[in-house]
């Protein structure tokens, strides 16, 4: 097998780039189509409004962790050396196996595909949407191997355009709404076990929305400070995203009204029709394909780092951990995520994979977030930890707890697709096994 040459990437980010990634890595198109999503589950507004605070209380919670565990362990990869540290190499390879098979590049690909057709209505183009996801995908796949900076600039502008399109959505929203929100029920009929159903059903989508701040950490290697800018980043990240979320919702209730957000599933564009008429839709259309393609950006600037940090253990092509340039890149890496998501959104089988992606990322974060428990009492980490979870272990294990519930509300909404998920996440372990033997027979 072939040795690596030692080699550490450059640090060159800081906190606003931090706060960007965090906040990039949160918010995609979901937030535009959601908030229907969860009001076909429950169907009052303070049941509406109530589980997507839930919701942003369980992401503040994985913020605080994983703020402490990059003080802790601020290295390339992030989420997989947390992993790796805590229980067993095995476990690591575990979530770099799942994350370039389901989690990242299936919603990579999905993403890709809806820009592709939002970018086509827009600019009235003949391509199909195939195409233009890989041209997509290419040029982003260029532009981060150029480095971390030109990869970071690109999202960061990118998540200015995001808040700037949401702002305005939620401005709108407020300026012409009409639809008070009317005292009804609570619960809207008596507490029984089935309400407790819906608003596990709820959750699913929420989580889904709230996901991705831990892809901040994939690049801790490369911050210039990670132990104190990554962890603030995370908090102020997804404290703004968890601010988005519930003006973006309370604006679509202002002019929808539950009935109406539960009749619709684009409830972003009918608010903009209903204020400004045609244009207002074909506004909001641009501020999803700017979304989609900030997603995407960050996707690609993040997660490479994880397969690089596979290939330095040895567990990965040692080809995908060497790095490049000056600005020190891991140059395969991100060519071989960019080319895993193109292939899958070409051809066309991503569909099914986005239905893994909760039941997958939940299981994992739940995992991790144990694994601060393990970590602090073995002394594993830095010394220098400036950040410290409020209330552990109480608020940790909570938080452990709520990712269960997550994983079970996922199963119960879709056995098969989970089914499917945790066969292809168990599959890494053989494969594990087999990779480490022929790499002690051949060294």
């Amino acid at each position: 097998m072939t040795t690596l040459e030692p080699s550490k990437p450059r640090r060159q980010l800081g906190l606003f780039d931090a706060t960007m990634i965090v906040m990039g890595g949160i918010v995609g198109a979901g937030i535009f189509a959601n908030p229907s999503e969860v009001a076909h589950r429950v169907h009052t507004p303070f049941l509406i409004l109530g589980v997507w605070v839930l919701g942003g209380c369980i992401a503040m919670c994985g913020a605080f962790i994983w703020a402490e565990l990059a003080t802790r362990l601020p290295a390339a990869g992030g989420q997989y050396v947390y992993l790796r540290e805590a229980y067993h190499p095995a476990v690591a390879f575990m979530y770099g196996w799942g994350l370039l098979l389901v989690t990242q590049t299936g919603g990579m690909a999905a993403v890709a595909v809806i820009f592709a057709s939002y970018f086509r209505e827009l600019t009235g183009t003949n391509w199909n949407d195939g195409a233009i996801a890989a041209v997509t995908l290419l040029t982003l796949t260029g532009i981060n191997c150029l480095g971390a900076r030109a990869g970071s600039n690109v999202q960061s502008g990118l998540m200015l355009l995001k808040i700037g399109a949401i702002a305005a959505l939620v401005f709108i929203g407020f300026v012409v709404g009409h639809n008070s929100l009317k005292p009804e029920g609570v619960l809207g009929e008596p507490a029984s076990f089935g309400v407790l159903k819906r608003i596990g059903a709820a959750i699913v989508p929420i989580a889904f929305a709230y996901g991705g701040w831990q892809t901040a950490t994939f690049v801790a290697a490369e911050m210039r400070d990670a132990r104190r800018d990554l962890s603030r980043g995370l908090l102020i990240g997804v404290g703004s995203v968890v601010a988005l979320y519930l003006a973006v919702n309370l604006a679509c209730l202002r002019v929808l009204g539950p009935a109406g957000l539960d009749a619709t599933t684009t409830p972003a564009s009918d608010l903009m029709r209903m204020a400004l008429g045609q244009r207002g839709a074909q506004w909001i259309a641009i501020a999803i394909t700017i979304s989609t393609l900030g997603f995407l950006s960050q996707s690609m600037l993040t997660a490479p780092r994880v397969y690089y940090a596979m290939a330095r253990d040895g567990l990965f092509f040692a080809s995908v951990g060497k790095l490049f340039g000056k600005s020190g890149t891991p140059v395969v890496a991100i060519i071989l995520q960019g080319l895993a998501a193109l292939l899958i959104a070409i051809s066309g089988t991503y569909g099914e994979i986005l239905n893994f992606e909760v039941t997958v990322d939940f299981i994992f974060f739940g995992m991790t977030a144990a694994a601060l428990l393990i970590l602090r009492r073995r002394g594993i980490g830095s010394d220098a930890v400036i950040y410290r979870v409020p209330g552990h272990p109480f608020t940790t294990i909570l938080f452990v707890l709520s990712c269960a519930a997550i994983v079970v509300s996922a199963v119960l909404a879709s056995p098969r697709n989970s089914a499917i998920a945790l066969c292809i996440m168990l599959a890494a372990l053989p494969i594990y096994y087999f990779w480490t033997r022929f790499r002690h027979t051949a060294s």
